[in-house]
């Protein structure tokens, strides 16, 4: 495992004036993360896990908060102490594409903190030389979509038997940057996350 990256610990506060904590997950951050899953409706569960998955196992724990942050890299969201996102990626082996997912608690949708997961994934995934994300959802969860189109990169989607692949470059690019710059705000230095949808 690679040295935790504390400077990607930051605050930051949504437009409804929710400050949040976002930083790269940890292994003690597992009973956090039991809290996390037992709050999650049952149709966000089925979204994220294609399947009823009211439980996560102890080998599912560590392999959640045990990455590497390098091929596996997650971020997590706090509010008030209580972990309410989570986003991470896995880059597939011998290629620069890696699978992206994120997760939002059901009563914080819609405040943008799915599309600050993505932007953060985004910009370490660029870093260490990761080029394209690539994400299998249902063809109904509109949201995820939209955050993927919020981004401002050029996504490509097909659909298959009800699930929908998507696949775009996270090279930065004019769009990305202008999306970036319509909800980050920095008055005194504090970054201000905007509505996505």
């Amino acid at each position: 495992m690679s040295v935790y990256p504390d400077a990607l610990a930051t605050e930051v506060e949504t437009d409804d004036g929710l400050r949040l904590s976002i930083r790269p997950i940890r292994p003690d951050d597992a009973a956090l993360l039991v809290r996390f899953h037992e709050r999650l409706s049952s149709q966000s569960i089925y979204r994220r896990y294609f399947s009823l998955h009211p439980v996560l196992s102890d080998d599912e724990l560590r392999h959640l908060t045990e990455v590497d942050y390098v091929a596996r890299f997650a971020f997590i969201v706090e509010y008030e102490g209580e972990l309410i996102g989570v986003g991470r990626f896995d880059r597939i082996p011998g290629t620069s594409e890696a699978e992206v997912a994120f997760i939002v608690s059901d009563e914080y949708h819609h405040l943008g903190i799915g599309l600050m997961l993505l932007e953060r994934l985004a910009d370490v995934a660029w870093s260490l030389g990761i080029t394209t994300f690539s994400a299998e959802t249902q063809a109904d969860n509109r949201s995820m979509m939209g955050v993927f189109r919020a981004s401002g990169f050029v996504v490509n989607a097909r659909m298959e038997d009800e699930i929908i692949t998507a696949r775009f470059s996270i090279e930065p690019t004019d769009a990305s940057r202008a999306s970036r710059a319509r909800h980050r705000r920095g008055p005194h230095g504090v970054p201000v996350e905007g509505q996505a949808p």
